[in-house]
């Protein structure tokens, strides 16, 4: 039981936490906060009914002692045994949750002996007695096996500039994910960050070069009632001006990030888009961008653009249209595992339905057993409203398809494995599709880097083990998207000078 005084304590350190002004400073304060809370001494001792501690010691001191004995072929091996995120229960959800900042001290060490094994095995000269084939099969096994982290960026609107400040913060302290989503609002800085390189990254985020052209120019007006809606025309402008006209193909060859746009189909029957470079490779990123911005009844639906083989726009799919890409698939997380092997999701969440529903399920005083019921029955009864409206309202199209849209947004499930939330919990209508002040969208930028602060650590631990092995494999491997692009761009690139050289010599 704590003292009246250690409570105080703690609750000067949870104000000073609200309104540090840096992550150090927060750092500094959550550390103390769990020495007076006891929590720093819970880190350290390794006994614990939520994870199977002696799995994870005896495994530590195995790897540690095969590697200090140089028994490479021994580590290897041990290594093979098993590599994944879930080792002994270590990525459950409470143990990250109890404490400011960090969790066991065995988890911690057990990442970092992996990390330093994987990095072991790495360097090993040819002469070795494990061959450069083994390791190769062994990275793109332990990687395929172990999975990638990815960042989901929510539709949000206007509220989406909270994004920046989660990206930023990510970036800043080099836990970005190369696998990015985004929807709607969100869509916008998906496509920033593929578009762009790291060293231009530096710069932009750094420098706050974004908020010029994100403001849209309405300071000198800032207090009237009505807020003017961001339009058709301001979206497009603002999209050229932050965003280079490439193709999903490039992005990709410029950046080596993995980002996907989920776009809606505005027609019946049609299902929903996840656009990228394994998908989608010569659609334009912009024009995908549009599309998903496009929120039904207030912006028209899109038409794809995409490069042909001779490198000349032209439309994409000129028979359909996309709108918003949250009204039916806000986070994919199914198609990111599929496409990318993705296992680990973090949620940049700022969608105000999805705010709504998760802070009300924080604050259920039921159990866990209980809410995933309540969700699982209202999914079902969701889905029979759906099915009633497809089938009693075919004469009343245009309500029929606003009813599906309306019954996809509430099914949708808005959550990840680390999940970065803003402070606020309500926000007035009014802001989420109108145009923001400068000072607006600094204190949105600024709540985005507060808001990931907290979730650094955990980030950090959980997807250490997937970043090292990426960048191994990167190093190691022969077989990748961007090689493969490359490649059959050379490809098609010789059979349209062949046929040109064909055509010219019929001409003659």
């Amino acid at each position: 039981m704590l003292s009246i005084s250690k409570h105080l304590s703690l609750f000067r350190l949870d104000n000073k936490m609200r309104h540090a002004k840096n992550y150090t400073d927060w750092k500094q304060f959550a550390i103390e906060h769990d020495s007076i809370s006891g929590l720093e001494a819970w880190k350290y001792k390794e006994v614990s009914n939520s994870y199977d501690h002696l799995n994870i010691r005896t495994r530590i001191d195995m790897l540690r002692r095969l590697r200090q004995e140089k028994d490479d072929v021994g580590l290897l091996f041990a290594l093979n045994e098993g590599i994944h995120g879930n080792q002994g229960g270590m990525g459950k959800p409470i143990l990250y949750k109890l404490a400011k900042f960090g969790t066991k001290r065995l988890i911690e060490e057990y990442v970092d002996e992996i990390v330093n094994a994987l990095e072991h095995i790495s360097t090993l000269a040819e002469s070795s007695d494990v061959s450069r084939e083994d390791k190769q099969d062994f990275f793109e096994r332990a990687s395929h096996c172990f999975g990638r982290t990815a960042l989901m960026l929510s539709g949000a609107g206007s509220l989406g500039h909270f994004h920046l400040g989660v990206i930023k913060t990510l970036f800043e302290y080099k836990m970005l994910p190369k696998v990015i989503s985004g929807s709607s609002a969100g869509a916008i800085f998906a496509a920033l960050l593929g578009t762009y390189s790291n060293k231009e990254l530096t710069h932009i985020l750094r420098d706050d070069i974004l908020l010029d052209p994100l403001q849209l120019n309405i300071d000198n007006n800032p207090k009237r009632l009505v807020r003017d809606q961001v339009d058709s025309v301001s979206l497009k402008m603002t999209l050229e001006s932050l965003i280079p006209n490439i193709t999903f193909q490039e992005a990709y060859e410029k950046t080596g990030r993995m980002i996907s746009i989920t776009i809606a189909p505005f027609e019946e029957h049609q299902t929903s888009r996840l656009m990228n470079a394994v998908t989608s490779p010569n659609v334009y990123v912009r024009s995908a961008v549009m599309a998903s911005c496009a929120v039904p009844g207030v912006f028209p639906p899109v038409m794809l653009m995409a490069k042909n083989v001779y490198g000349e726009t032209q439309p994409y799919l000129p028979n359909r249209r996309w709108v918003d890409g949250a009204v039916t698939d806000d986070l994919p997380s199914k198609r990111l595992a599929r496409l990318y092997g993705v296992n680990h999701y973090i949620v940049s969440q700022a969608n105000p339905l999805a705010l709504a529903i998760m802070k009300g399920e924080e604050y259920m005083p039921i159990p866990k057993s209980a809410k995933n019921i309540i969700r699982f029955s209202s999914h079902e009864f969701l889905k029979t409203g759906e099915q009633f409206s497809r089938r009693y309202l075919r004469k009343l199209p245009d309500i029929g398809k606003a009813m599906n849209m309306f019954y996809s947004v509430l099914a949708q499930d808005y959550e990840g494995d680390v999940n970065i939330v803003p402070s606020f919990s309500f926000v007035s209508p009014q802001k989420i599709l109108g145009q923001l002040t400068t000072d607006e969208i600094k204190a949105l930028v600024t709540d985005g880097e507060r808001s990931t602060w907290p979730q650094l650590e955990q980030i950090r631990i959980c997807s250490n083990i997937s970043h090292k092995l990426e960048e191994i494999v990167d190093n190691h491997s022969n077989h990748n998207i961007k090689r493969f692009y490359k490649k059959s761009r050379r490809k098609t690139e010789r059979s349209m000078t062949s046929t040109l050289l064909k055509k010219s010599e019929i001409d003659s």
